[in-house]
Order: C-alpha cells, then sequence, then structure tokens
C-alpha cells in the first residue's frame, strides 16, 4: 500500500490518503512548518518552582491553549518562528519541572508504582531516574512513511511481555550506556544529520525516560518531527507533557480486553487507559497505529482493537503485523502458553485484513 519511489530524495507515496493522514509530519518533514518543540521553547510562562504539582499542571493546561493558538499562527503564517524570542522561562521548562515531579514519586505511567526513583528506587520498569539508550541508528524497518528513522532504543519497560521480541533490553535496564539531556540531544542532532527524517523514541518503552528526553529539547534546535513509539501505557498528566511537543504518534494496540493483557503482559486495566490515551493523542496529532496479531486471538483482540479503531481514530493509519514468533518466556516455556506458541497462518492474517478493510481502515498489511 505504500511504496518509497525515491529512497535518495523527499518521501514521496503512491497513496494521497496516507500524506493527508499524515499532513503535519509531512509538513514538519518537508520544512513547510516547524517541529511543535521549536515552537514549545518560545511561550513564556510564568511560575513559581515552589508552587505545588497540581498549581503546575493547571497552569500547564493554560499555557498548552496559548501554545497552539500561537502555532496555529506558525502554520498559518502570521507567525515567524524567528520572531518569536527566548523567554527567560519558558513552556518548556514548566515541562521539565512537571517531568521531574512524576519521576519520583514516579506517576508516569498507570502502574503509578509511586517509587522515588531520584533517589535511587528501581520502578515496575526496573529503572531508577538513570537513563540507558542500548542503540541509536537510522531503522529501515520502520512504517514506509517514517524510513529512514532515526530510532533510540532505551532500556527498560512497564510490560511483562512474556513474548517480547525485544526482551534483552526491556528485561535489563542496565543493558545500555547511560545518557544525560544533552547526550540524548546530540544522538537525536546526529541521527538528523545522518538523513533521519524523524526522532523516534522507542525502547523498552520511552514513557519512563520522559524526565530526560523533555529535557533534552533544551539542547536541541532541528526542525524534525519528533516520534513517540509507545505501549501508550502512561498516565494523563504523562500525556498532557507529550501532546505539544510529539509531532506523530506511533503507538501499540495489543488487546482487545483486560484478560489476555494481565495473563501475557502482567498489566491491569489495560483497554481502558490504552484506549483514552489512544483517543486523546489521535485527536491531538498525527499517528500510526500499530497492532501485531497474536495466533489464536482474532476473536478477543485483533477484531475488538481494529473496531475499536475505526469508530475512535478514524485519521489514524494502522499497520496490522503479521510477525509475531514465540519468544522470550514463551519460546522457553511453550507449554504455560499454547495459545501463542506458534506463529499466525496466513488464513488468521487474511482475516485480520479483511475484517480491517470492512471497517474501511487504512492499512498497511506486513508479514
Amino acid at each position: 500500500m505504500w511504496r518509497l519511489l525515491r529512497p535518495d530524495a523527499l518521501l514521496v507515496w503512491e497513496n494521497e490518503e496516507v500524506r493527508e493522514r499524515l499532513s503535519h509530519y509531512y509538513a514538519v518533514m518537508r520544512g513547510d512548518r516547524p517541529a511543535k518543540y521549536l515552537v514549545v521553547k518560545r511561550v513564556e510562562v510564568e511560575y513559581d518552582p515552589r508552587a505545588s504539582f497540581e498549581e503546575l499542571m493547571k497552569m500547564h493546561d493554560e499555557a498548552s491553549k496559548e501554545f497552539r493558538e500561537i502555532y496555529e499562527g506558525v502554520v498559518e503564517g502570521s507567525v515567524k518562528l524567528e520572531d518569536l524570542k527566548r523567554p527567560e522561562r519558558s513552556f518548556l521548562d514548566l515541562k521539565i519541572e512537571l517531568a521531574k515531579r512524576m519521576v519520583s514519586p514516579c506517576a508516569l505511567c498507570e502502574r503509578r508504582c509511586g517509587v522515588e526513583r531520584l533517589k535511587g528506587e528501581r520502578g515496575a520498569c526496573g529503572l531508577d531516574a538513570t537513563v540507558r539508550v542500548a542503540s541509536a541508528f537510522l531503522h529501515m524497518g520502520e512504517e514506509a512513511p517514517l524510513v529512514p528513522s532515526g530510532t533510540i532504543f532505551f532500556t527498560g519497560c512497564s510490560f511483562k511481555c512474556v513474548f517480547c521480541q525485544n526482551w534483552d533490553i526491556s528485561t535489563d535496564p542496565y543493558n545500555g550506556v547511560e545518557v544525560t539531556p544533552k547526550d540524548l540531544a546530540a544522538i537525536a542532532v546526529r541521527l538528523y544529520a545522518e538523513g533521519a527524517r524523524n526522532i523516534n523514541y522507542v525502547g523498552g518503552n520511552p514513557d519512563q525516560q520522559l524526565h530526560v528526553i523533555i529535557e533534552s529539547l533544551r539542547y536541541m534546535e532541528i526542525s524534525v518531527p519528533l516520534l513517540w513509539n509507545s505501549n501508550m501505557y502512561m498516565t494523563l498528566e504523562a500525556l498532557k507533557l507529550l501532546l505539544d511537543v510529539i509531532d506523530i504518534w506511533l503507538p501499540d494496540f495489543k488487546y482487545g480486553n483486560d484478560e489476555c493483557a494481565l495473563r501475557l503482559s502482567k498489566v491491569p486495566r489495560y483497554f481502558e487507559v490504552v484506549s483514552r490515551n489512544h483517543k486523546i493523542a489521535h485527536d491531538n496529532g498525527d499517528m500510526i497505529i500499530r497492532h501485531l496479531v497474536l495466533p489464536n486471538h482474532l476473536e478477543c483482540c485483533t477484531k475488538p482493537v481494529l473496531r475499536w479503531i475505526a469508530e475512535n481514530c478514524p485519521r489514524a493509519l494502522v499497520n496490522i503485523m503479521g510477525q509475531y514468533r514465540p519468544e522470550h518466556i514463551v519460546a522457553r516455556r511453550p507449554k504455560d502458553y499454547p495459545d501463542i506458541a506458534r506463529r499466525p497462518t496466513r488464513d488468521e492474517m487474511r482475516e485480520a485484513f479483511d475484517y480491517a478493510r470492512k471497517l474501511g481502515i487504512c492499512f498497511e498489511p506486513v508479514s
């Protein structure tokens, strides 16, 4: 459905619908408008760092409204980025302050484990406040509109998926190199210089690294789309910090019910949390949703997920993925997980694609 026509030049796609649904992303990538975070850095916010978290969050919500008005002016051409002066205290500074407070006691994901990560305690994700990057490179295997993607893999994850294909970094938070906000910014700038069309924060899972990722934007001035590649189990407060800086979302939507999520990823309240976050992100930006088809889970997961997407995220593109294979715990103990101890069949994938077509979903079949 999506085909790269000129790999060494500006990306051109066969499908006009794809360009329309990702119009903001393409506009930033082409240089027709700045990445959102560049404007966030230029919105002045007066706040007292000693104020309570609740007071600062109220200020944040008001500043978000102001940012959107200014950015709309930038898009329309009535406001120029170069005319926006750097304030002494910016909207980005407020986001950084809030993110640091949310990491200790930790409330970045909906587990809300509340550990003091800044004091060295490790949360449900296995992380303290230190951020480690396992790898960073130009990824050519992402969705077609995204490649080459400047992908930064972080360690640690809020999920405990028994079939995790990145288990070496998701289960071992020390399987990487420690980075500061300046280090992380330098990685992003290097990837952009090498030809990245976006900066892709992934893992593991990036939500638990939010405090360092947000602060790294202080040290960047490149206009490149920022991409959030997440399991979407972040808290509403964490999501609010991201909405004004992320240009395109690449979230997972794994399960169609809480029972499968709890059994296979050890995560409670899955559907409620993830559907809420998908809906909010979709209504505030461009989105490609990933759904990994699990064998024997068409009726309980794939079809309910696709149905929900069609009804609630109609602008989103969907990558229906057939790459599942038994990995990690499932590979070691297949008898404990007989339903997912094999790859999905062609018939299962065909049924998933046919169902997406019936729902009118714009999707990319990947096998």
